[in-house]
């Protein structure tokens, strides 16, 4: 039985599952995490402005170690905030036959690809792309240095379109990459429906939204990054329309947005939404916008269509090229196109049924971004 250690700060709900499934194959796992201080599991998150403890179960299933971490400042927004003195040590003791490394960007995770390069095969996961880059002089640099870094990772797991590219801007060879679809618990948010949409009928009742309304939903940080000033922009130019607005969520823009949609019956806010409840949530909105101006992926978008929604997405998200097919899942726009989008939705006002068919292809497509197919691609890898 082949032995696979994964380096990763802490646990995710995107990771864990495929951990799990993974486990269950004929690969021995085993999880470095190397941010210890999360190991509580009730850690500080700077974008929701609050600590964030999720509401299901995160070590169970599979084998793990927290590292110490002996960082001044620890933390996963700095290089230095991930420093553990021991951690090739520990690896080493378990004699892996590959080193599989979540993210480059710690101290610890880059000196674990360096070391392990050359003695065992080293398989690299991330999700970085080219949209964000702008200024010659920095792009120039950061290829001299991730084509460094780069050159010690054997294989590559690219989550999508923009993340292969990425890769084969920054050195590695097609030869060299596998797809491994960014994915979610799609069985989770499916099922059971009729329990979700009862929930979610409560809720659009609680906050007062009539029946006949088409609810576009906005979840996740209230950050400049995520761009929730451009869903208030979208609400002001449909008024008029029966179309509601709802922003879930929680982080420093919020005492702002409330304030400018004051007086406005067509937008609601609701607090931050743990886990469990989040197929009930994204059942609240006929459609589920993700506006923002920097996105490498966009897990919410992968939630939304496993709940079988239609997407408006910026052309900032990284997912939008893969999973925002144009008026097949729903549309993406260039950003500030405010007009495109209330296009798109005054005509779903009038189209109830096309709206519902993009519904049914989102789900569709989704099946294609599943747990099953990461563990299919770490199998194939350690094939080779």
């Amino acid at each position: 039985m082949k032995k696979l250690a994964v380096v990763t700060t802490h646990p995710i709900q995107y990771h864990v599952p495929w951990m799990i499934r993974l486990a269950e194959k004929q690969i021995m796992v085993k999880v470095f995490y190397t941010w210890e201080q999360s190991g509580s599991g009730n850690v500080y998150d700077a974008g929701f402005g609050r600590n964030i403890q999720w509401d299901i179960p995160l070590l169970e299933g599979y084998e793990y170690e927290f590292m110490d971490n002996t960082a001044r400042w620890p933390g996963v927004h700095r290089f230095m905030g991930i420093v553990n003195p021991d951690l090739i040590d520990r690896i080493e003791s378990w004699a892996p036959d590959g080193v599989l490394v979540i993210g480059w960007n710690y101290h610890s995770h880059l000196k674990a690809i360096r070391h392990f390069h050359g003695k065992v095969p080293v398989y690299f996961r991330g999700d970085s792309v080219l949209l964000h880059e702008r200024w010659f002089w920095r792009k120039f640099l950061r290829r001299r240095f991730l084509t460094w870094v780069y050159k010690h990772v054997d294989y590559a797991l690219y989550v999508g379109s923009n993340n292969k590219e990425y890769y084969l801007r920054y050195g590695l060879l097609s030869t060299q990459l596998l797809f491994s679809p960014q994915a979610v618990d799609i069985e989770r948010f499916a099922e059971p429906v009729t329990l979700y949409e009862q929930q979610a009928r409560q809720q659009r009742d609680a906050l007062g939204i009539p029946a006949d309304h088409l609810t576009v939903l906005f979840a996740g940080k209230l950050t400049q990054v995520k761009n929730p000033d451009f869903v208030l922009d979208l609400a002001e130019a449909c008024e008029g329309l029966p179309i509601s607005f709802i922003i879930v969520g929680d982080g420093q823009l919020k005492r702002g947005l409330r304030r400018r949609a004051t007086g406005k019956g067509n937008i609601h806010f609701m607090h931050f939404q743990n886990q469990r409840i989040m197929p009930a949530i994204y059942r609240m909105g006929d459609i589920f916008i993700m506006p923002s101006l920097s996105e490498t992926w966009g897990m919410a978008i992968n939630e939304a269509m496993a709940c079988g929604k239609a997407v408006i997405a910026s052309d900032k998200v990284g997912c939008a090229t893969d999973l925002v097919l144009e008026d097949k899942t729903g549309i993406v726009f260039r950003q500030g196109d405010l007009d495109k989008c209330v296009r798109f939705l005054r005509k779903a006002c009038t189209d109830r049924e096309g709206l519902a068919e993009m519904g049914r292809n989102a789900t569709a497509l989704i099946q294609f971004f599943s747990f099953s197919h990461i563990v299919d691609s770490l199998e194939r890898v350690m094939e080779l």
